[in-house]
Order: C-alpha cells, then structure tokens, then sequence
C-alpha cells in the first residue's frame, strides 16, 4: 500500500511537530482524480492509552519526534536522530563525496528520516552508513544500486524495497491508472486437481499484448523469464511483468491440458480499476437483483469507479451489492479510505501506529457515502493484501459487510515511495495499521466470517452462474447470501 511520492529531506532538520502532536493531526491535500484534491482529516489520541506497539529497543536517540511537516501527506512518518558517541567518527565533508555517495546517502537518509521502526532492526543505522561509505565500492551507478540494496535488506523488510528508474517510473504512472507491461492482472491459483502451482491469470487488459497472444482469465502462469513461479510471490511477479516500454518478455503458460511458451513485447496500457454487472436471481424476493463489483486495484482512479458501478447498478434496481476484492494485492492508500467511506457512514476505518506509539485514526463522516444501507457482502483471499486488507477489515468489523473466502494475505505496514535524484526511487515502511477492532493483521490477515466453496469462480460471470443454478457445486444460497447468521 503505497502513499503519495515525495522526496527524501536534504538533511535532518529540528522537528517540525512538537513532541506531543503527531504529524498526521495536520490537514492534507492529496491530488485527487482530474486535477483536484480533497483532504483527509485525522484525530489525534492519547498514545500511551490506545496502542498496542512496544517501543523500539534501546537506542542512542535525540527524544524528539522529527516530521516532514506538509510534505507528510499521509501516513505515519515520525522519525529520531541518533545521537553519535563522542569517540564515533564523523562523516567526510560533502566537498570529499562522489555523485554515487550523495545518491547513496539520499537513500539512506530516506529511510533515516522515514522508517517506522527506529531501532532499524536492531542496528546502529548511523554506523552502517559510516561501514558503507568506507567498505563498499560505489564507482559506478550500478555499484551505487547494489550498495542501497545491501543496505536495505539489513532491514529484513521486503516491503522496503529500491527501485531502478524504470521500475520507479513504472509504478509511478501504474497509481495514476496507466502501466507498462504485458496487460495481466495476476493472482494466486486454487491448484485443484494436483495442478501444477503457479500464478493465476485474473485478466487480461483490453487491447494489451497479453490478450493478443491469446492469453485469457484461468490460464496458469508457470514461468516468467524461465524462472519458475512455482513459489513467486505476488509482488516480485507484477515487478517482472513490468518494465520498459518496447521490451520482451517470456511466459510459460498453461492454458487447460495444455502448456505454451509466449514471447510478450511490453506497451504502455490504461488500466480500469473496476469491473461490474447485475446478477438477477429467481425465487430470491429480498435481493432477486444483486450488483457484482469487481475491484482489481486502488489507483488514483478506483474510488471514483466504484462510485460509477453502483450508481449503473441503481439504475437497474439492484438491491444488494457484492464487492469482489480477491487477489487485489492494494495500491494507494487514500483510495482504500475513500472507497470505505462510500459503504460506511460511521465509524473507525483504521488506526495508524509506528514504533513509538504515535496513533491517528481514519474515520466516516458521512460525507462521501453513497451506499451505507444495501446488504454487502465482501470476497476476499490470499491475493487480497494491503489496502484491500484495511478496506475488507473495516467493513467486517463495524459490521457493514459480511466478508466471505479465506484468510487474506497480511500485509499490515503502509509503505511511502521516495524519489531520488537520478530518477530512481525507494518504497519504505512508514507505519503498521490495526483494523477498527485493533486486530494486527501483518502475517495473519483478516479472518473470513464464512468460507467460499474451492470451486469458486473469480470471474463476473462465473459468480452470477454459481447464484443462479442450486445443483452447481459452487453455489451459495442467495436467501442467506448477506445473513449474518
């Protein structure tokens, strides 16, 4: 879940917050869809009282919280200066540093100012940067880009990653609702039958080279580049599907009984967050029309799609909505708020801590909610990570929907991406989430309030089929569909 991008501070400044005020008590503006912006407003609470977050271990720290001041757009983003020890060298003067040690120190500086865990997993982050500068070779840009990775794994968080500038511009325009890739949505397969395990295919953009080489929802991706994606995670799959405009890249597909080999040439495609139909139901009076809402992403585009498919769907008398967020691996975190002001009126969204403790809570007002009375229900599994996560736990806890599938992916840390001067970028854990019951869903996920049956589709269509025909091994009982009970 990725908040809006900035870049690092140039150096360490005094704090821009005192001490008790958290940094997200502040207004934000964040640019919105065609041009505009809307604010998020948040209530600072007691610390001490509500969170559940142990402080980090002990470290030499300057106690004052530093902020980012209106640049913290969302987000947690509390940072301490490390004090040095009298005998600790300092580091060299600007005037000795190479372009490859400032690009570096910008790296390390971002996740200095930025990190929500302060003691950088157990580790003097000033001396690393100090053993980095003497020991490791930066001469060229690529020695430069090994030498942050290297950094960044001492953290052992893969959610913190640094990224090329391909990849950076990349994800850049992907949460502006435009990519460069192949035009796949992926997702994790049931693996029935003693199938081989791999990647599915969830669909195929319009028009995009993946769909033209014939490749469509259900096929297996098996291998990506010749590397097996046996065991791939989600994340280092979508990073190998993207990449530079005009470049090739090559898929192992199973497509039935069937395997193939496809050679992909990457273009720049649209992607439309939101899929939707009605599904009309017989012999079911309460619900005989229900809405089905399929949202594969939150780019800057999602909330407002979802706005659209349930007022297409209004027009067509539905009374009842399904919000289909499987294998949705997240996005933008101020869109998974605003999607979940649209279904709630009231009520804890989540709660935003990092390691020192620091709270703010994200809430309905009513403002924006277009949909809090219809029956809901939410399809989730263990391809919904991140903002999915947060949006699936608001709805299930303030009781709003009731959430069907498997324990979703667990992803519970909000990343902010950092642009560096030379183009390329960094994504960075600023903050963990509780959902509104204070569950800590990282590595857990959210609890499903009932199963889905293994044969389950994932598509539109295949849903309006399993609730239409009661002798289909997929079916749900539409008259119990939305009951809590």
């Amino acid at each position: 879940m990725l908040l809006p991008i900035r870049r690092p501070p140039a150096a360490p400044s005094s704090p821009a917050f005192p001490p008790h005020v958290s940094p997200l008590g502040l207004r934000r503006q964040l640019h919105g869809r065609a041009g505009g912006e809307f604010e998020l407003r948040f209530r600072q609470i007691d610390r001490v009282r509500l969170c559940t977050v142990a402080r980090a271990s002990p470290v030499e720290v300057d106690a004052s919280p530093a902020g980012f001041g209106r640049r913290a757009i969302v987000g947690v983003v509390l940072a301490m200066s490390l004090s040095a020890p009298a005998y600790y060298r300092a580091p060299p003067p600007s005037s000795a540093l190479t372009e490859e040690n400032l690009i570096f120190l910008e790296a390390w500086r971002a996740v200095d100012r930025a990190y929500y865990d302060k003691s950088f997993n157990g580790q003097s982050w000033f001396r690393y940067r100090e053993r980095a500068l003497r020991d490791e070779p930066m001469n060229t840009r690529e020695e430069t880009y090994t030498a942050i990775k290297k950094m960044l794994s001492t953290l052992d968080d893969p959610f913190t990653r640094f990224l090329e500038p391909e990849k950076f511009k990349s994800l850049r325009s992907g949460t502006q609702g435009a990519l460069t890739g192949v035009g796949l949505s992926i997702g994790y397969p049931l693996a029935l039958n003693g199938s081989p395990a791999g990647l599915s295919v969830m669909s195929a953009a319009p028009g995009g080279p993946a769909e033209k080489a014939g490749i469509v929802s259900g096929d297996v991706i098996l291998a990506i580049d010749d590397r097996s994606a046996q065991d791939m995670d989600i994340y280092d799959a979508a990073d190998r599907l993207q990449g530079p405009e005009g470049s090739s890249i090559n898929l192992t597909i199973r497509s039935g009984a069937d395997t193939r080999h496809v050679v992909l040439k990457r273009e720049r495609y649209t992607l439309n967050p939101v899929r939707s139909r009605m599904c009309e139901i017989p012999g079911s009076e309460d619900s005989s029309k229900i809405g089905y809402i399929k949202l594969t992403t939150f780019n800057q585009n999602a909330a407002g799609s979802v706005k659209e498919a349930i007022k297409k769907l209004r027009d067509n008398n539905v009374k009842a909505f399904v919000l289909d967020l499987r294998n949705n691996s997240g996005g933008l975190f101020p869109e998974g708020i605003e999607i979940a002001k649209i279904w709630m009126d009231k009520g804890v969204i989540v709660y935003i801590c990092d390691s020192r403790g620091v709270r703010d809570i994200y809430e309905a007002d009513g403002a924006t909610t277009i949909a809090a009375s219809e029956p809901l229900v939410v399809l989730v599994n263990k391809g919904t990570a991140s903002a999915s996560e947060i949006l699936a736990g608001a709805l299930k806890d303030n009781k709003r929907a009731v959430v069907y599938g498997e324990p979703t992916y667990g992803k519970g840390k909000i990343q902010s991406v950092f642009a560096l001067s030379d183009g390329s970028g960094l994504a960075v854990t600023v903050a963990r989430y509780e959902t509104p019951a204070h569950t800590d869903i990282d590595k857990v996920g959210v609890i499903p309030d009932r199963p889905l049956p293994a044969s389950f589709p994932t598509d539109e269509d295949g849903f309006c089929s399993c609730l239409k025909d009661p002798a289909s091994p997929c079916n749900l009982n539409a008259a119990r569909l939305f009951a809590r009970s």
